[in-house]
């Protein structure tokens, strides 16, 4: 256990999809158990989306109380819903629409709208559901290879420390703005689990998980819950650079 989290290494990346996908069910049964609901906010990429696919096969869909669900999305690019590009497409397609959640529970981000716009909505929205301290029963995130995580990108501070519970950005190296929950959302969950695989992130995970704490460099490192846990699932290629 490092002070930067709970590391578990998978074998490849089938097997990190599994442990993504039972994290998911277990905080799910754990919340309902202990709250009445459960509430996950989504990242998107290709990572997570074998562990929402298998959340919609007949075994893991049948352990998920879905009614007592509630989707969010701890990102979003700037597009339409249908366009593929948009993490709610992606999660849409990769269990949303198999698993028999009412639909009033996923709250999307409205891509297709004003960025600015859109990031007020949806932290309006956070408001509405949580009060003005949202808590998360489980945030998912990945790590890109330039070290953001959500839509927090390197060369300026992730933590601005103006109270906003979401943030648009335009993100540079892609041309295109984007809309994301912030540090002070994210450090507010009851968990928060990154999920990292692949050879070309073992750089960047080394940086991040054992590195010196440079989050303008290097954002993912913002992630340091207050009161919750830290978990990082990875598989053998993405850590192959840290000291274990």
């Amino acid at each position: 256990m490092s002070e930067r989290g709970d590391l578990q290494v998978c074998a490849d990346s089938a097997d990190l999809a599994q442990a993504l996908a039972d994290l998911i069910v277990t905080s799910a049964s754990t919340a309902v158990v202990e709250r009445g609901a459960f509430h996950i906010a989504l990242s998107g990429g290709t990572t997570p989306k074998a562990a929402y696919e298998l959340l919609a096969g007949n075994v893991l869909r049948a352990a998920v109380p879905w009614e007592k669900v509630s989707i969010y999305f701890g990102d979003e690019r700037c597009v339409p819903p249908d366009d593929e590009r948009s993490n709610y497409r992606m999660a849409s397609r990769a269990f949303l629409d198999a698993v028999p959640i009412p639909r009033s529970n996923i709250h999307r981000i409205r891509g297709e709208i004003d960025p600015g716009l859109a990031a007020n909505e949806y932290a309006s929205a956070l408001r509405a559901d949580f009060g003005s301290t949202p808590q998360f029963d489980l945030i998912l995130l990945g790590l890109g290879e330039d070290g953001h995580t959500a839509s927090l990108f390197p060369g300026s501070d992730p933590d601005l420390d103006d109270g906003a519970l979401v943030r648009a950005v335009y993100a540079q190296e892609q041309d295109m703005w984007r809309v994301t929950i912030t540090p002070a959302v994210i450090n507010g969950a009851r968990r928060v689990a990154f999920a990292v695989e692949g050879t070309a992130k073992a750089p960047v995970l080394a940086a991040v998980y054992e590195g010196p704490r440079d989050p303008i460099t290097y954002p993912a490192q913002i992630v340091e819950p207050a009161s919750g846990g830290l978990t990082w699932l990875v598989d053998e290629a993405a850590a192959s650079m840290l000291h274990l």
